[in-house]
């Protein structure tokens, strides 16, 4: 009996992955000043030991002020890195899953506070606020403080930010880089014309709203070791009227592909509040499968995927070549192994695991 499409290997930029599940990268709002904490220690270990393919570290800020929240993982000095290096010496000793890092900075949705708190925008003045900045002078939302455009110079320090970010990244072993161009952040703010109004080189045109965010791709392509792939995530929409939309998001797809983007991965929103999305199992999936018609490289698809056989469907039928999960296997860590046992493909697990394998599905297994 032939592998199930989900649990066969796939090679992303020269990574090798096992099967076809990523880990989406998930904020869990935990670091202190930027530094990784033993609470990531423990949400990205047994992440690690679920049977996926490739684990992805939360939206991790290059700069201070481009965390979402004060209590964001950053990478942008010494002490983050180091953090982050006792993270992972911890995980690696015990699997030999990839690791990804989503490298982010948050624009005008930064300066919260914790999503269990309300997640509101804090003031610059507050001690756990700062002032944001963004392609344009236009807050997220009506009556917050608006963030300050970008000139130039801003720009600089910004790519310059995610150059420093890739290479703390190669120093650390990290095995691939995504850049989170999705959900409203900085890199998104400049794709769509709803936070985009500049009158320079960096507004007005699709190709002037791609133009920032691709030469960050560039400078962490070349930044980053070429044996290592960097991938994308995007929201294939805002869902707003006149808005950021699936063609365009094919254009900046076959534009990162043509400047050696390993995969992209398709979300979706974030960037307005006036958003009406669709919510519901697979809503995302009709975006992925539009940039896949387009492109060569690799999708991820991502959004209400909780159920195997719905997981399966995606890859087998050619919408997607992966599915990432995010909230599905925050509440089943091991879904992938329950995939695998109901879909009849096989994961690695650790051997201290191995004598829990069910009796009825004796090949489930294999030797981490």
């Amino acid at each position: 009996m032939s592998q199930p499409r989900l649990f066969q290997p796939i090679e992303i930029g020269g990574l090798n992955l096992a099967n076809r599940i990523v880990i989406a990268p998930m904020c869990q709002y935990s670091a202190e000043d930027g530094c990784m904490t033993d609470w990531h220690l423990i949400h990205l270990g047994q992440l690690a030991l679920s049977g996926a393919a490739l684990l992805t570290i939360e939206a991790t800020a290059v700069l201070p002020e481009g965390r979402i929240s004060w209590a964001d993982v950053g990478l942008w000095n010494d002490e983050t890195e180091a953090a982050m290096a006792r993270t992972l010496e911890g995980i690696r000793k015990w699997s030999a899953m990839p690791i990804a890092i989503q490298l982010a900075h948050a624009g005008r949705k930064a300066s919260t506070d914790l999503p269990w708190k309300g997640g509101r925008q804090i003031a610059p003045a507050d001690p756990h606020g700062w002032q944001t900045v963004a392609p344009s002078a236009i807050p997220f939302a009506e009556g917050e403080n608006a963030p300050v455009a970008l000139d130039r110079a801003g720009m600089d320090r910004v790519r310059d930010a995610f150059v420093a970010a890739a290479r703390r990244a190669t120093r650390l072993g990290i095995d691939a880089i995504q850049l989170h161009g999705a959900h409203g952040y900085l890199m998104h703010e400049f794709l769509s014309p709803l936070s985009n109004r500049r009158d320079d080189d960096y507004g007005g045109s699709l190709e002037n709203r791609m133009r920032f965010p691709l030469e960050i791709f560039d400078a962490v392509r070349e930044a980053f070791p070429a044996d290592r792939p960097v991938t994308m995530r995007v929201s294939g929409t805002d869902w707003v009227e006149s808005s950021w939309d699936v063609d365009q998001t094919i254009a900046f797809a076959q534009a990162l592909e043509a400047r050696g983007c390993a995969a992209i991965h398709v979300s979706s929103g974030g960037l307005h509040p006036a958003q009406k999305i669709p919510v519901g199992p697979s809503y995302q999936v009709p975006l992925a499968r539009a940039v896949r018609q387009a492109v060569s490289m690799p999708v991820v698809a991502v959004g209400l995927i909780t159920d195997p056989e719905q997981a399966e469907a995606i890859v087998a039928t050619g919408d997607a070549d992966m599915i990432a999960l995010a909230r599905t296997i925050l509440y089943d860590p091991r879904w992938p192994w329950h995939a695998a046992a109901a879909l009849g493909g096989q994961v690695t697990a650790p051997n201290q695991y191995l004598r829990s394998q069910p009796r009825q599905f004796r090949t489930l297994f294999e030797n981490g």
